[in-house]
C-alpha cells in the first residue's frame, strides 16, 4: 500500500500515527521505506513532530536513517535523542561514517559522544580517527567476515549466516593466517558452487589484490574502479588484514573529490552550497579573486604601456576583448580535461608527453580556423588587410599558447604533488589575458605602420 502512495501522503499517515500516539502503525509504515526516505520525511516535518518521530524509531532504523543526514542534521537527532540512546545508535552505525562524522566536532563533543557507546565499538572507531584524513584507514570498516584457509565451504557458509547482520557486504569472505595475514579470498559465487565438504584453500584466490590503509582514498578509488569490485580489503604495512573498503563508500568518495575539485577549478577554496551564507560565500571566495585582482593589473598596465599605439589605431581596441576571451576559454578547457584525466587514470612521462603533444595539436586546429574566420571578419569590417592579418596571427598564437598553458600548468603541478586543481579556472583565464595582451600588441608593433 505504502509504495502506491505520494511522499506527502506517507507524511500525513506518519503525523496521524504521532498524534494519536500509534507506534506500532508508525513502524508499519518505516518498514516499507528505504533509509533515505525516512531521512526526507524527516526533513520535511514540522519541528513539533521531530521529537517524538525519532523516540519512536527503534536503534536500528534509527542507525541507517541517521546515516543519510548531513553532519549538521546527524549533530542536531543525537542531541535531542540524549547520551544513553545516542550511544546505542552509535554503536550500530558504519565505523567508518561515524569517524567521518566526529572529525569536525571538538575534543569535548566527540569524548561526550563517545562516553555513551559500547568500549570496544568506541575503541574501533578511535582507532579509526588515527589514520591520516583521506587516507584508506579512515574509511574502512571492521564490519566484514574473515575465515581460515582450512576452513571447510560448509564452515564458512555457517560462519557467514551467523555474521549476516554484522557484515557490512557479504560479496567476499577474506582468507586469513593464524597471524591474522591476508592470505586469500573467496567469493560468495565460489562458494554456492563449490561442495560443501571443499576445503576453502582450494577454492580460495591467492592473488589477492588490497590496498595499503596509509595511501590516499582518490588511490583506492582508481583500484576498485580498476577491477571493478564490490569492496576492497585493507591492510597494514605487515599484510595484516584490518578492514575493508566498499564501493558505496567509494561512490561518496568520487563525488566529494569531484565538488571538491569543481570548487578549486572556480576558485571558491571551501564548499558553497545552496544554504551557505552570503558572508560566508563571499569571505571564502574573496581570497583568490582579490590575488586575482592583483594579477589582473598587469593586464592593465599593458594595456596603458601601448595606450599610444591604441589612439592611432583605435580598431586594435574592438578585438582585445575577444583575444583575451578566447585565450582564457581554450586554456580552461583543457585544464578541465587534464584534471578529469590525472584523476581517471595513473600517469607516466609518455602519457604527458602524449597529451601535451595532443592539446599542442587541439591548440593548432583551433588556432588555424580561428584565426583565419577572425581576419577575414576584422578585413570585412574595417577594410583594412594588415589589421586581419595582426587580429588572425595574434588569435591563432593566443589560442595555442592557452591551450599549452592549461595543459602544462596542472601536469607540472602534479608533478610537484601539489592538487593540480588549484591551477583554477580563473587563475588560468588571468594568466591568459597577459600572455594574450603581449603577443597582440606585440604582432600590432611590428605592423604599426601599415596599420597606421
Amino acid at each position: 500500500m505504502i509504495n502506491k502512495m505520494t511522499e506527502d501522503q506517507i507524511t500525513l499517515h506518519i503525523i496521524k500515527a504521532l498524534k494519536e500516539n500509534k507506534k506500532k502503525d508508525f513502524e508499519a509504515i518505516l518498514d516499507e521505506l528505504h533509509p533515505y526516505d525516512i531521512a526526507q520525511i524527516y526533513n520535511d516535518l514540522p519541528e513539533k513532530h521531530k521529537t517524538r518521530f525519532l523516540l519512536f524509531m527503534n536503534i536500528d532504523t534509527l542507525a541507517d536513517f541517521i546515516q543519510e543526514l548531513n553532519s549538521d542534521g546527524q549533530i542536531e537527532v543525537l542531541n535531542k535523542l540524549g547520551i544513553e540512546k545516542s550511544g546505542k545508535v552509535l554503536d550500530e552505525m558504519d565505523n567508518d561514517d561515524l569517524a567521518s562524522l566526529l572529525e569536525d566536532l571538538s575534543p569535548e563533543k566527540i569524548a561526550s559522544l563517545l562516553s555513551g557507546m559500547k568500549k570496544e565499538e568506541s575503541q574501533i572507531v578511535q582507532n579509526l580517527m588515527n589514520y591520516p584524513p583521506e587516507t584508506a584507514g579512515r574509511i574502512m570498516t571492521n564490519r566484514f567476515v574473515w575465515i581460515r584457509d582450512y576452513y571447510t565451504v560448509r564452515e564458512a557458509v555457517d560462519k557467514l549466516k551467523s555474521f549476516a547482520e554484522y557484515a557490512e557486504t557479504l560479496n567476499y569472505l577474506y582468507v586469513v593466517d593464524q597471524n591474522l595475514k591476508l592470505v586469500g579470498v573467496v567469493s560468495y559465487r565460489d562458494l554456492l558452487l563449490s561442495e560443501p565438504q571443499e576445503i576453502i584453500r582450494n577454492v580460495m584466490f591467492e592473488r589477492v589484490i588490497s590496498v595499503s590503509v596509509l595511501i590516499d582514498q582518490e588511490e583506492v578509488a582508481r583500484v576498485i574502479r580498476r577491477y571493478d569490485f564490490l569492496a576492497i580489503p585493507a591492510v597494514n604495512e605487515e599484510n595484516e588484514l584490518v578492514g575493508i573498503i566498499t564501493v558505496d563508500d567509494i561512490i561518496d568518495i568520487v563525488i566529494y573529490e569531484a565538488n571538491e575539485d569543481i570548487e578549486k577549478l572556480s576558485a571558491s577554496g571551501k564548499a558553497i552550497d545552496f544554504d551557505t551564507k552570503s558572508f560566508i560565500a563571499a569571505y571564502r571566495r574573496l581570497p583568490w579573486l582579490i590575488l586575482l585582482l592583483f594579477i589582473g593589473i598587469v593586464s592593465g598596465s599593458i594595456i596603458s604601456g601601448y595606450e599610444g599605439m591604441l589612439k592611432k589605431v583605435v580598431a586594435l581596441a574592438y578585438f582585445m576583448p575577444m583575444i583575451s576571451g578566447m585565450s582564457g576559454n581554450t586554456g580552461t578547457q583543457s585544464l578541465a580535461v587534464i584534471v578529469r584525466g590525472l584523476v581517471s587514470q595513473d600517469i607516466d612521462k609518455k602519457i604527458i608527453l602524449k597529451v601535451i603533444l595532443r592539446e599542442f595539436g587541439v591548440g593548432l586546429i583551433i588556432g588555424v580556423i580561428c584565426g583565419v574566420l577572425i581576419s577575414l571578419i576584422a578585413y570585412i569590417w574595417q577594410g583594412n588587410a594588415i589589421l586581419g592579418l595582426v587580429v588572425g596571427s595574434s588569435l591563432f598564437l593566443t589560442l595555442i599558447i592557452g591551450t599549452l598553458a592549461g595543459t602544462i600548468i596542472p601536469l607540472v603541478l602534479y608533478k610537484l604533488n601539489i592538487d593540480p586543481a588549484v591551477a583554477s579556472g580563473p587563475l588560468i583565464t588571468t594568466l591568459n589575458d597577459i600572455f594574450s595582451l603581449v603577443t597582440y600588441f606585440g604582432i600590432a608593433t611590428m605592423f604599426l605602420n601599415h596599420l597606421m
